[in-house]
């Protein structure tokens, strides 16, 4: 959930080129994606600082092991906010600030990764339509940087209507995935206040600091979500306008 995927076609480069209303959008999104990361971090450093008598990797193998999962594991990844369920090899991958420590941080964000879980054991659908549209998006993804690259090289490639069609194209398929991305997320976390209410470890570890820690997790992808249709709608407007 916390490894953000950066998408490779917004890293500032408008396929026609740098325009005043391409550069607001571009502001617009970069300072709502920092304060709300900031945010973050900051709610994330306030609660780690809240004990609980248990580990996040505790709490994660108590709610896979309650909700009837036994083929899952949970295993240490490094980095900060690397938390994540990888649906493949069946694995909660909790950041070492999460697995080792003993926190309403930690807890918050490893019941929130068995979310992810327990979606894949029940075959929730948006998770599966998420999972599907993988190997598009990355496809799209590694397109979409080339033809930037070729651009900031000179090479007029969107001067042609119909390679701005193909820019629009690939880049609804990433920003599809980021709405589909949204009820995913939003999902995950209300598993895991339902778990650790029903666990009994909501009332030691403060149900609203939980709750908290996890609805500004989910505004980053919020975030990236609304920037990525912003700049869809700009390119479709270019699109729209061109002629050749």
């Amino acid at each position: 959930m916390f490894a953000q995927t950066l998408h490779l076609a917004q890293v500032g480069y408008a396929p026609g080129g740098f325009s005043p209303l391409y550069l607001v959008i571009l502001g617009a999104t970069f300072l709502a994606s920092m304060l709300i990361s900031g945010m973050l971090k900051r709610r994330f450093s306030e609660y780690s600082q809240i004990p609980l008598s248990v580990t996040g990797a505790q709490v994660a193998e108590a709610m896979l092991r309650q909700n009837g999962i036994t083929d899952v594991k949970v295993i240490s990844v490094p980095g900060q906010l690397t938390d994540h369920y990888d649906p493949v090899q069946k694995t909660v991958n909790l950041s070492e600030p999460v697995y080792h420590v003993n926190s309403v941080a930690a807890a918050a964000v490893a019941a929130h990764e068995c979310g992810h879980a327990l979606q894949h054991q029940q075959a929730y659908v948006w998770l599966g339509l998420r999972s599907k549209m993988v190997p598009a998006v990355q496809l799209s993804s590694k397109l979409l940087n080339y033809i930037m690259i070729v651009g900031l090289l000179g090479v007029g490639l969107m001067q042609s209507s119909t390679m701005l069609w193909i820019w629009v194209a690939l880049f609804a398929v990433t920003t599809l995935f980021s709405i589909v991305t949204l009820p995913v997320e939003f999902d995950a976390s209300r598993r895991a206040l339902v778990w650790l209410e029903s666990s009994g470890l909501a009332a030691s570890m403060e149900h609203s600091k939980a709750e908290n820690a996890l609805f500004w997790a989910a505004m980053t992808y919020v975030a990236a979500a609304v920037g990525s249709v912003a700049q869809l709608l700009y390119f479709l407007m270019m699109a729209l306008g061109r002629r050749d």
